[in-house]
């Protein structure tokens, strides 16, 4: 059975969560004590990036394959392919953070500020880039180059299935084409895109390592996913041909991205904090000592659990084993995200909505230099003193942030299978699709 039926009760389902997450939402809205709605804008963006990050490393991986000649993964590359479509209202809800930003509704960003940035040496050295016109544009032209290309491979896979044999090529040989053109683009301007969506939240502070450290998450993030959706689709009698060889690479791809993520957690860690140097290592001691569950956590989740566990050959090939292992990833690699974001956000919102006049000393200490790093971190304790102190939804996800999560999942899910229902999950003139069939590990 490949061609997919979205049922009416999943229609049902899907559209209850997503009212769920519009709920919390709303509460999160009028029920935030912090100042600009800090805490329903952080969900917000937490959530979009989280997601459309997802969207875009599906689709760099079907490019990354399709230019690899890898055949082994044909036989559910549709699952990747629909995962792309959530680009679209992807770029839909980043311009509602562009609104957010021109029309000065949050301080998810210092840098948005424009009486902060002049009075702040360092804001203004990197205002080139951290300002609201590149935020603005940048993403608009960035994530709809990322929409044509999908929309390209995405025709040129559906035309494939038109053929009358498999002997013609054509269409495969121009997706190679494409997809080429479209993996510089896309690594290069992935690693623009982090950095403003996501480390500029940090906004004195960056690191060499950070759009590799991100991607990693997106990517381990995306393979849980789809161990999940596949487990489902076999379970409903769809992608019968797919085999427990399949599941194996999935889990092998998921267990050596854990160990990738990991190298670079450590990489960026190690480095900063062996350096010494105040304005860097703040990043991690103010994540250590004010938010210690998710800072610990998140190496548990997204190290230790799937090391342990996917070490064991047979266990990735256990339906059972993987299904729980992809669903503590996958909310791992969410929870990496939260961490990201939030001790960046309420640092931020603190010091603009005028409770952190400790973030002034902080400010002042990171223009002093490297040989001033005593006074950057005794600085950070009083710029963060608010997150010494339990905060709701910052110090750890509360009910609102999950309920916001299961509703950006469910509106995912809704374009996914969508998109299942306009062709059929296994694509039958791919040249590779018999290698899929007989793929053995």
């Amino acid at each position: 059975m490949n061609q997919f039926t979205f049922e009416s009760r999943h229609k049902t389902i899907l559209l209850a969560f997503m009212g769920l997450g519009v709920l919390c939402l709303l509460l999160t809205f009028f029920m935030d004590a912090q100042p600009a709605h800090a805490r329903f804008w952080s969900n917000f963006l937490h959530n979009t990036v989280f997601f459309t990050g997802i969207a875009f490393i599906s689709l760099f991986v079907i490019a990354v394959f399709i230019n690899a000649y890898a055949g082994w993964y044909v036989l559910f590359k549709r699952v990747w392919e629909a995962y792309s479509a959530f680009l679209i209202p992807g770029l839909v809800m980043l311009g509602i953070l562009m609104i957010g930003i021109w029309t000065n509704s949050h301080h998810l960003y210092h840098w948005a500020d424009e009486e902060a940035v002049q009075a702040d040496p360092i804001l203004l050295q990197k205002s080139s880039f951290l300002n609201k016109y590149w935020y603005t544009f940048g993403t608009l032209i960035i994530v709809g180059a990322w929409i044509f290309f999908r929309q390209r491979l995405r025709a040129l896979s559906l035309a494939e299935d038109m053929l009358g044999s498999t002997g013609d090529f054509s269409y495969h040989r121009r997706q190679k084409v494409v997809a080429a053109v479209f993996l510089p683009i896309g690594a290069f301007t992935s690693a623009a895109m982090i950095w403003q969506w996501v480390m500029s939240v940090d906004a004195h502070w960056y690191s060499t390592l950070y759009a590799w450290y991100a991607t990693a998450s997106w990517f381990v993030a995306c393979l849980a996913l789809t161990i999940l959706m596949v487990a489902w689709l076999k379970s409903k009698g769809y992608m019968t041909q797919v085999t427990e060889n399949h599941l194996h690479d999935l889990g092998k791809y998921m267990f050596a991205f854990s160990i990738f993520w990991t190298y670079l957690w450590f990489s960026q860690f190690m480095l900063i904090w062996y350096a010494n140097v105040g304005e860097e290592t703040i990043y991690f001691h103010v994540r250590r000592e004010h938010f210690p569950v998710m800072f610990y956590g998140n190496l548990f989740l997204n190290f230790l659990l799937p090391f342990l566990i996917l070490m064991r050959n047979d266990n990735k090939r256990k339906y059972g084993t993987m299904i729980l292992t992809s669903l503590f990833v996958f909310f791992g690699h969410w929870w990496d995200y939260f961490l990201m974001i939030k001790p960046g956000v309420l640092e931020t919102t603190n010091h603009l909505g005028g409770h952190g006049e400790a973030t002034e000393h902080l400010t002042d200490a990171a223009h002093q230099g490297a040989e001033h790093g005593e006074h950057m971190v005794d600085a950070a304790h009083a710029a963060v003193s608010h997150g010494s102190d339990f905060v709701s939804g910052f110090t750890l996800p509360g009910f609102l942030e999950l309920g916001t999560m299961l509703g950006f999942l469910a509106f995912f899910l809704f374009v996914v299978f969508r998109q299942f229902e306009k062709a059929s999950l296994t694509p039958p003139h791919d040249p590779y699709l018999e290698e899929s069939i007989h793929h053995h590990v």
